[in-house]
């Protein structure tokens, strides 16, 4: 569950797990204790919020929409950890990490990276019909990877084999490619993402009975380990 991670990063992450062990008096670091430490260095401490129960359902549908997606999709990451505990700017965080290091990505898989990061909204439009700010993180996701894969990495018909924006396009939009290019590539971005998006909310709506199973553990339980995850979602 730590790929990526350098020798330093992996010393931290001991380190934070020893701690959390005598501050529960135990005598021997656990499995929980590096999952507790892998949360706290990737994403940040964990947040007291007393948030009102409507908010804490919601947040417990959005986590199991991308939770369930992951767990659904094709060659997608193994979902790792699910939790409605806030931490960093995050009401709750599903964790996903593949278990080898990749280096190269291909279209499925990405599309089955953005299908995952829209199943918090999707979640949210299926069973209660509306959009909140609660979808923030995951459409910067989104928007990068459509990015990406339109005018970096060839993966659009219309734009072709061009790398038509820079990697850094966040400053340089609009510098690199000419105007009639720019809105191809917006319409392309637009159509990867509406269809991932409708996939998303259609194996949502297909599944709904594992989606509200993960969704009543969380609110019952807060956090869910991978095994338990993939148990209840019987996948």
């Amino acid at each position: 569950t730590t790929p990526g991670m350098t020798g330093a990063d992996l010393a931290n992450l001991a380190n934070e797990a020893a701690l959390l062990a005598v501050k529960r008096k135990q005598d021997q670091v656990t499995q929980a204790d590096l999952s507790e430490a892998l949360e706290k260095v990737q994403l940040g401490a964990e947040r007291t919020l007393v948030m009102p129960e409507e908010d804490r359902r919601r947040t417990a549908y959005h986590e199991s929409g991308h939770a369930l997606l992951g767990m659904l999709q094709p060659g997608a990451d193994p979902v790792r950890k699910v939790t409605i505990v806030p931490r960093g700017r995050a009401l709750g965080v599903t964790m996903s990490t593949p278990e080898v290091e990749r280096y190269a990505y291909t279209e499925e898989y990405l599309r089955g990276r953005i299908i995952g990061a829209l199943g918090g909204m999707a979640a949210e439009q299926v069973v209660y019909g509306v959009i909140t700010t609660g979808a923030e993180n995951d459409l910067e996701q989104v928007t990068n990877l459509a990015r990406g894969m339109v005018a970096r990495w060839g993966m659009s018909e219309r734009v072709g084999r061009l790398s038509a924006l820079p990697s850094d396009a966040q400053q340089a939009y609009g510098l690199s490619a000419a105007p009639r290019t720019l809105d191809v590539i917006d319409g392309e971005m637009r159509r990867i993402v509406d269809e991932c998006h409708e996939e998303a909310c259609r194996k949502l709506r297909d599944h709904r009975g594992q989606l509200d199973a993960l969704a009543q553990a969380l609110l019952e339980r807060e956090t869910l380990e991978e095994a338990d995850a993939y148990r209840i979602a019987g996948i």
